[in-house]
């Protein structure tokens, strides 16, 4: 059984239309809409829309993370095993979740997958990547001196990398988790402390811990990528406030499991 999950907020009927339709017939199960929104009035054009969509309100604005982990127990009480993660601003050219579910099936001790993230344009986003350390969070930020933030960037956000390959950060933008997996991390899904941001490098980290944590190049979505942090003061504290639990959970500046993983994942991939 396959399932998938959107998680939505105040978004345009045009946008909710285009990602459920992208994806309404490949998803051979139930697609669960969860609308943090504090009224229902989408819930009748949304559900008029399929009979797989389950329309999940009424909880409030609880958060990216902690909506998505509605939609994913539901799913586990169903019985699906393979569940798509899928961000509303997500465009999809034909069918790659097949191609994903197959290859995570087919592997060996698999947790959680992403694809290839490109911008509307084409380019790519480098959304893989290592676990972060506070300089690194900081030096995304300022990006001076160039050629000193181009060659750390290209190993932190493993750009030189086209291969399918086991990495410990995965984008929650759109991503395939094997429930089976999930059910031993603790918490079993997102960490609810997280309400937005950090919430996917948490989790990918747990599911690494135990598992392999693949980015898949060889199938791709389009990402309408905002970068709203940047732009909103209100988004970027709470990516701040984010930034903060995260290493508070993890450590700042001393961690040993970030500094032993990321030196495995560039030995394997030839990026030392």
């Amino acid at each position: 059984m396959i399932t998938a999950s959107i998680v939505i907020y105040n978004s345009s009927k045009k946008d909710i239309q285009a990602i459920i339709t992208c994806i309404i017939n490949y998803i051979e199960d139930t697609i669960y809409i969860i609308d943090n929104a504090f009224d229902d009035s989408f819930k009748e054009f949304i559900q008029n829309m399929s009979k797989k969509i389950v329309y999940i309100q009424g909880q409030g604005n609880i958060g990216y993370g902690s909506a998505h982990n509605i939609a994913i127990q539901k799913a586990i009480t169903i019985g699906s095993q393979y569940h798509f993660i899928i961000n509303p601003d997500i465009i999809i050219k034909g069918n790659i979740f097949s191609s994903m579910t197959e290859y995570m099936k087919k592997g060996e001790n698999i947790g959680m997958m992403m694809p290839k993230i490109l911008n509307l344009d084409g380019t790519l986003q480098y959304l893989p990547k290592l676990l972060p350390s506070p300089f690194m969070l900081l030096f995304r930020k300022i990006q001076k001196p160039k050629k000193l933030y181009d060659k750390c960037m290209n190993k932190y956000e493993l750009r030189n990398n086209n291969d399918i390959c086991n990495v410990p950060v995965i984008s929650g933008c759109f991503s395939l988790l094997n429930l089976n997996v999930l059910q031993n991390l603790s918490p079993a899904g997102y960490d609810e402390r997280f309400f937005m941001y950090f919430e996917d490098f948490d989790l990918s980290r747990r599911f690494h811990q135990r598992c392999k944590t693949l980015y898949y190049p060889l199938v791709s979505v389009y990402h309408g990528y905002e970068r709203g942090a940047k732009k909103n003061i209100k988004l970027f504290m709470i990516f701040v406030f984010s930034a903060i639990k995260y290493f508070n959970k993890w450590g700042w500046f001393f961690d040993k499991e970030r500094k032993k993983i990321n030196k495995q994942v560039l030995t394997d991939l030839n990026m030392n």
